[in-house]
């Protein structure tokens, strides 16, 4: 009879079942799961989609007048050296075609890889050689799209410039 007795003392003296630590392990990993889950909800509806692109068929479209452009420039022999100055803030290069320098007025877009918020747009004027220079605050450190097109947007040289690891880069026009 008193293990019968010392068994009923147990059961009711045991402690319910949320002052036990195994039902609170238990649940543990369903609760990190479902807060893991609405943090990235939660990010999912919070942030753009910058690289999505819209109309994929009008890009297709493009992409071949962009190929073309490309094809100028390779005929055109052209090339784009730039370097970047951190103390002075000053972006300069130079651009020839190795016939003649091309002195018309340029546009040269510094396109981040991920980030289209830190995308830059500049408006560049050779001299009589091809030199070029422009003020340019910090450049991020980052791979950079480098996009150099003529004044009527016939011809475009592009290439990747890898800053800071790169102090400076040359960009061909190469035939296709």
């Amino acid at each position: 009879m008193q293990s019968t007795a010392s068994v009923s003392n147990r059961i009711n003296a045991s402690k319910p079942w949320y002052r036990h630590p195994w039902p609170w392990l238990l649940m543990l990993g369903p609760l990190v799961v479902v807060i893991a889950g609405s943090y990235t909800a939660w990010l999912a509806f919070t942030r753009q989609d910058a690289l999505v692109v819209d109309d994929y068929y009008k890009q297709g479209k493009a992409i071949n007048q962009d190929l073309r452009r490309d094809r100028v420039a390779a005929s055109m022999r052209l090339k784009l050296n730039i370097r970047y100055d951190v103390a002075a803030g000053i972006l300069s290069g130079t651009i020839s075609n190795l016939a003649q320098p091309d002195a018309r007025k340029l546009e040269l877009s510094l396109l981040h890889s991920t980030l289209p918020s830190k995308d830059m747009r500049l408006e560049v004027r050779p001299d009589a050689q091809g030199n070029f220079s422009v003020a340019l605050p910090m450049l991020d450190m980052a791979r950079w799209q480098v996009l150099v097109e003529g004044e009527q947007r016939d011809w475009r040289l592009n290439g990747v410039w890898s800053w800071p690891h790169e102090r400076e880069v040359e960009i061909r026009a190469e035939a296709s």
